[in-house]
């Protein structure tokens, strides 16, 4: 079998280790044993967000834990911000909305990422606001949300602030407490290194307070039921106790490489990445001070049609993702996040310029590969 290359921003790549652990036999999710693994997890995810706060276990995407970050926090009327910046803010904004939230958008043009300036100005305009939501990472539009200070600042107005880190906990620098984080979801399928079907939820003591007052309509996302039989090593309804097995090797692995390791391996992919389409002489979508170290956005050339260079790519083996929302149809994304190698950036980059190449686009198909070897050689040396 010819192997695939999966350069999307998730689904991502799967060790073959973590994949042999979906294979253990079934046990009594009610049972001492499975108990003891939802605990090792929720320890070794502690360690992940960089924080002393409950960890919350779901069987559900991602976005069902964004949309518990919503219920779990907020009443109907509640004044929330919700910073968008692409996609998956635009669909957080959305739950908020069903859910009857005083939904303040910030809309970010495509390609940037949000000032402090910007979300204090926000704040000092609408006073009264209960959360503010913010994507760490947004994959549609290939940035990153600098979180350094937004804790401070919310904070300072008594707001709550809730992070979608699906596509960068594990990736991307983001230390929760420090920063002052309180609802941080993120999700098995990204940097984490596990299929899909798990979402996390690690949320602050604050946000705690927060959400004894809260009334909006939950069963099954209700955090205090989940955070409550967590004392006893169980979940409220069936998880998915395959992936909490497979989850629990893919942990071991990325903190036996180390967590700064790998901001500091994703970092050097992106440099290589970005580095090497521009090489090609290729536009990015999103600007230099945001751009993501988990995925990159980029315009085809005049004359080429995104989805066409990726259906071509794909044909040669290597998988891309291509565009969301607004985006869809004229850019392609190359991911680069969880288990990705060097080799697999240096492949994905041949491929692109040899079809580029094929496809009428005047260009040295080796540029971007000889580029990415520079940045790669660089990082080695550093």
């Amino acid at each position: 079998m010819i192997k695939e290359f999966l350069m999307i921003p998730g689904p991502t790549p799967v060790p073959d280790s973590v994949l042999r652990k979906m294979a253990m036999p079934m046990i009594n999710h009610r049972g001492k044993e499975f108990a003891q693994v939802l605990k090792n997890v929720t320890e070794k995810m502690k360690k992940v967000y960089l924080t002393e706060s409950d960890v919350i276990l779901l069987t559900a995407s991602g976005s069902g834990g964004m949309e518990s970050a919503v219920v779990n926090f907020l009443s109907p009327g509640d004044k929330a911000i919700f910073c968008v910046t692409g996609a998956f803010g635009d669909r957080w904004a959305k739950m908020g909305q069903v859910y009857g939230a005083d939904v303040i958008r910030i809309d970010i043009p495509l390609g940037e990422g949000v000032t402090i300036d910007v979300l204090e100005d926000t704040l000092k305009k609408n006073p009264g606001v209960k959360a503010v939501y913010i994507t760490h990472n947004e994959t549609s539009t290939a940035i990153t949300n600098d979180l350094s200070k937004v804790g401070e600042i919310a904070h300072r107005y008594g707001a709550i602030v809730a992070v979608d880190a699906v596509s960068s906990l594990g990736a991307i620098e983001l230390r929760m407490d420090e920063w002052q984080l309180d609802v941080v979801v993120t999700a098995s399928q990204k940097a984490l290194m596990t299929p899909p079907g798990l979402a996390f939820v690690a949320v602050s003591e604050r946000a705690w307070e927060l959400y004894k007052s809260s009334k909006m309509p939950r069963f099954y996302f209700d955090l205090g039921e989940a955070k409550r039989m967590a004392v006893n090593g169980e979940t409220p309804f069936t998880p998915a106790v395959s992936q909490v097995f497979a989850i629990d090797s893919a942990l071991d692995i990325l903190l036996s490489e180390g967590l700064e390791n790998s901001w500091k391996r994703h970092k050097l992919l992106g440099k290589a990445v970005r580095e090497g389409v521009k090489a090609l002489g290729l536009k990015l979508l999103a600007k230099e001070e945001f751009a993501s170290n988990a995925v990159t956005g980029v315009y085809p050339p005049e004359g080429i049609l995104a989805d066409e260079l990726r259906r071509k790519v794909k044909e040669r083996g290597v998988t891309l993702a291509g565009g969301q929302g607004a985006l869809k149809g004229k850019i392609f994304r190359i991911g680069h996040i969880g288990y990705i190698l060097d080799t697999d950036i240096i492949v994905t980059l041949s491929i692109i310029g040899e079809t580029l190449k094929e496809m009428g686009y005047n260009v040295d198909p080796t540029l971007g590969v000889k580029r990415a070897l520079e940045v790669f050689n660089e990082g080695t040396n550093s």
